[in-house]
This record gives C-alpha cells, sequence and structure tokens, in this order.
C-alpha cells in the first residue's frame, strides 16, 4: 500500500495548488455566499476543471477516462480544500460517478459517464431521509407497475442537488435497495435549496407518484446495497481528503499568526502552553494524513480493507478538523469568529463536513462492527 504520492500524483497536487490560488481563492466563496445562486458554484470555474481533466481522472479508459486512480483525484481535493472551492466535482463525479460506474450496467456507463466527465450534464445522489447519516435506512418507495417504476417519498440534505440535471435516487424495493435514474424536472419532483452554513448548495427534495423507465433501474433490482457502501466509501475519503486540505491551511495560518502576534512584550508562539498546544496539533494533523492516503490506496487498489480505512479515516479528520478549528479560533482571540479573517469559513465548512456521509459515532459503530464487536 502506497503511502506518498508518486511524482505525476505530486505534480497533479502542484498544479491544482496553484489553479485554486489563482482562480478559486477564498475571496470566490464569500461572492457565491453574497451572491447565492441555484448552482451554488461558478459555472466558468468548473468548465476549466473539467478541461484540466479533472472530471475524468479515476475513470477506465473504456469510457473515455484518464484512470489516474483516486491517489490522484485525493490530491485535487485536498487542496480545494484549502481554498474552500465549491464545485460538482464531490456530488457529480465522486458520487454520482462512481454509482454509474459500480453499480450501472455496461449500456449505463457508456451513456452516462462521458457526459459526467465532459461537463455537459451534473448529477446529485438522493440518499439521505434522516436529519443524521443512515444509509440503509430507506423509506422512500419505488413500486413496478406497467410503465416501470413509480416513486413516493422524500430526501434531504442532498449536496448540488438544487442545480442538478440529474438525480440518482436511492429507494426500496421488495427485494431491498436500488438506484434510479431521475430527471430532476421530472413530473412530481419538487426541489427546494437550502441554506448551509457553509454556503454551499443543498437541497430537499420530495418525489410525488414520479414515474421512471425500466431502462433508468440503475444496474440490477433490489441489490444495489452492498455496491453503494463502496461508492460511499469513495465518497467519504475524497471528502476527509478535502477536510484534510481546510485542516493544514487554518493550522498553518495559525501557526503564522503565533509567530507575529505580541502580548506582554513577546510573541506568543514563545509561550509554552500554546507550543505545547500548536504540538498536539501537529502530530494529529500527521496522522490524520496516513488514514486519508491510506483509504485512497485502497481504492485504487481494490482492497478489501477499504470500508475499515474509510470509516478510520473519516473518523479520524472529523475529530482534527474539529480540534484545529476549535484551536485555530481560540489562538486567534476575539478575532478569530469576525468576518473579516477567513478563519470563520472554516469553521462552518468543517461543521457541515463533520457530519457529511456520517459523524465520528457513526464510523466508530461501522468500524467496530466490521471488526466483529
Amino acid at each position: 500500500m502506497a503511502l506518498t504520492l508518486n511524482e505525476e500524483q505530486r505534480y497533479l497536487k502542484d498544479t491544482a495548488k496553484e489553479f485554486f490560488n489563482d482562480n478559486a481563492p477564498i475571496s470566490a466563496l464569500r461572492l457565491l455566499r453574497d451572491s447565492p445562486s441555484e448552482r451554488g458554484y461558478d459555472v466558468s470555474l468548473w468548465n476549466t476543471m473539467v478541461e484540466l481533466g479533472w472530471s475524468a481522472v479515476t475513470f477506465k479508459e473504456d469510457v473515455g477516462g484518464l484512470d489516474f486512480g483516486f491517489m490522484g483525484l485525493g490530491a485535487i481535493f485536498e487542496e480545494s480544500g484549502r481554498t474552500l472551492t465549491a464545485s460538482p466535482l464531490f456530488a457529480s463525479v465522486v458520487l454520482a460517478g462512481s454509482a454509474i460506474e459500480i453499480i450501472g450496467n455496461e449500456s449505463q456507463k457508456q451513456q452516462w459517464l462521458p457526459q459526467i466527465m465532459a461537463g455537459t450534464i451534473t448529477f446529485a445522489l438522493a440518499l439521505e431521509e434522516k436529519s443524521f447519516h443512515a444509509p440503509e435506512n430507506i423509506a422512500l418507495l419505488a413500486v413496478k407497475n406497467d410503465s416501470g417504476y413509480l416513486l413516493n417519498g422524500e430526501k434531504t440534505f442532498v449536496i448540488d442537488g438544487a442545480g442538478a440535471d440529474q438525480l440518482l435516487v436511492v429507494a426500496k424495493v421488495e427485494q431491498g435497495l436500488s438506484v434510479f435514474i431521475v430527471d430532476a424536472n421530472a413530473e412530481g419532483v419538487k426541489r427546494m435549496q437550502t441554506n448551509l452554513i457553509d454556503s454551499r448548495n443543498a437541497a430537499n427534495i420530495t418525489f410525488d407518484n414520479v414515474q421512471v423507465e425500466e431502462c433508468n433501474l440503475l444496474g440490477e433490482l433490489g441489490k444495489a446495497q452492498p455496491l453503494l457502501d463502496q461508492v460511499l466509501d469513495r465518497g467519504r475519503l475524497c471528502l476527509a481528503a478535502e477536510m484534510l486540505g481546510g485542516i493544514q491551511e487554518i493550522f498553518e495560518r495559525t501557526i503564522e499568526y503565533l509567530k507575529e502576534r505580541k502580548q506582554f512584550g513577546a510573541v506568543i508562539g514563545t509561550f509554552q502552553a500554546l507550543q505545547h498546544r500548536a504540538s498536539q496539533m501537529f502530530v494529529e494533523i500527521e496522522l490524520a494524513k496516513s488514514t486519508v492516503i491510506s483509504g485512497l490506496s485502497a481504492i485504487d487498489e481494490g482492497s478489501k480493507k477499504l470500508p475499515l480505512l474509510a470509516s478510520l479515516a473519516k473518523k479520524r479528520v472529523n475529530d482534527v478538523y474539529q480540534l484545529v478549528s476549535n484551536e485555530a479560533i481560540q489562538l486567534h482571540g476575539g478575532i478569530g469568529v469576525t468576518d473579516e479573517l477567513d478563519l470563520g469559513l472554516f469553521l462552518k465548512r468543517a461543521r457541515v463536513c463533520l457530519q457529511l456521509l456520517g459523524c465520528s459515532n457513526f464510523h466508530k459503530q461501522r468500524y467496530a462492527t466490521y471488526c466483529g464487536y
């Protein structure tokens, strides 16, 4: 299992760092926050990311992808986390794209994946129905009829759901769970955009007698659940990589502040108590890095340990992002929570990410279950 990036992956990481710094600084997020839109991201920025090939990084060559792997994509997410960049890379490419790749049949892959990679269409995964992550607790019902399937139910916290062109809807059928491709503007689909504290796009969606054709059933009827777990683990690790980038950015900013801020005639970074707190954060960040890169490597290697490593990474990064964001605010003092500084934006993003695809308690329980406890 690789624990470091190779030369090509490092080059991609450096390219992403330069791109996000030049084209998507945190001021761009502030602009999105102050001028909300249905899509919740800069379309021209997304088109440029597509032109760079980032939407095709993980997909196989037989569908037009670059087959560069999740280690490379994780490096992109890590750099995007440093500037809090909003884009459909997570919802459309990682979650929906992986679902089509893993669950879908060959015809569905050939139909949809090239469009996702080309950026001509965006998807959102409609999974959650509770106020907490519960991927197996699905009540939205799909009933077979002469024309295909009829969907009825509600979904919450659909990332990028307000502006997506297509939805992947996880539904309950007699045989288990299935995933359906649904036009986001189909009759009976009602979307309500929600305003999250991190200024990102999400939606609550109601499905009222939504008719879906047989060909829009993704893969085999009732057999989606174990495959969906693989999709979500990919999402958890890419999200963990983004969170890791945010963690490192606010840690580095805090260290610079400790080196500059003076109190009682001395630089506060010379105070031993603050040095101990900074040292503890550094150790936790290094441990988090190892878990994220191990998980991303497990995806590329097809490791059977992926569920364990995904939950380990998400739990670890959850805790570290909470620790470092809290410490950054405290070590900056009262100005840490003012809008003048960017720290508050990272704090808000952290609070959303802590819940997205599983909080720490969810992943502790999941890890313990896989270990037989």
